[in-house]
């Protein structure tokens, strides 16, 4: 039996130092992907103010501030890696830190989709040829509201709340169809502004995306507090 060394009791022989120091770690990592969360919430609420209000000064601000969010999603990414090569994470930590390389990913992705749509945006109010329904900004409002609900339902392991969110995409997809009828109107009505239509069915496209990545977050939520997969609609 190997001796103990002097000023360490049995005790503490037998129990390694590296868990304490995971958790801590794990913790890090928790409040940091929810800080990532934070940031890409506001993102998402400039690009509705920018949908709306057409505002082309915003959506270049929007447009060019995707570098804070590369480099915070790097970071996570980068925690995660060394966490799972040196921690020895196991049950909880692992599957905090498998979910937190999806969700940090998939946030990325979020704030990706607002660039994107600022993009257009300018393009078409400096073509002359902005307008929407009112359907797109309901539906930019309730892909926010499912971001910021999935943002609690992560930081409070609530599975309920999780369910709720899958639950809400349905309703964005109804809106989309809406946005999609409108289109197809004033193509028929304006034939001339048809690249203006599908600039904005686009628009509308990459918002339900945006909710469908939001609905994916909740199932990867499910995962991190239970352990099971969601995929496809199942609950």
């Amino acid at each position: 039996m190997r001796p103990v060394p002097n000023g360490m009791g049995a005790a503490d022989a037998r129990e390694p130092q590296m868990p304490v120091n995971l958790q801590t770690r794990v913790i890090d990592l928790r409040r940091n992907l929810l800080a990532l969360g934070a940031v890409v919430e506001q993102r998402v609420a400039s690009m509705i103010e920018v949908i709306r209000d057409g505002d082309v000064d915003l959506a270049r601000k929007v447009r060019s501030g995707d570098a804070e969010i590369d480099q915070m999603q790097l970071d996570l990414e980068g925690e995660c890696m060394r966490l799972l090569a040196l921690g020895s994470p196991v049950a909880s930590d692992l599957r905090l830190i498998l979910t937190a390389m999806r969700v940090s990913n998939e946030l990325e992705r979020i704030a990706d989709m607002c660039k994107g749509i600022s993009k257009r945006v300018i393009r078409l109010v400096e073509a002359g040829n902005y307008r929407y329904p009112p359907a797109l900004i309901q539906m930019a409002e309730a892909a926010l509201t499912m971001l910021r609900n999935v943002l609690v339902a992560f930081s409070n392991e609530d599975i309920k709340l999780c369910l709720e969110v899958r639950r809400a995409d349905s309703y964005v997809d109804g809106l989309n169809r809406e946005v999609v009828a409108w289109a197809r109107e004033w193509i028929e009505r304006e034939v001339e502004k048809s690249g203006a239509a599908i600039e904005l069915l686009a628009i509308s496209q990459r918002i339900e995306r945006l909710a469908d990545i939001v609905t994916a977050i909740a199932g990867d939520t499910v995962f991190l507090v239970e352990g099971r997969l969601v995929r496809h609609g199942a609950e």
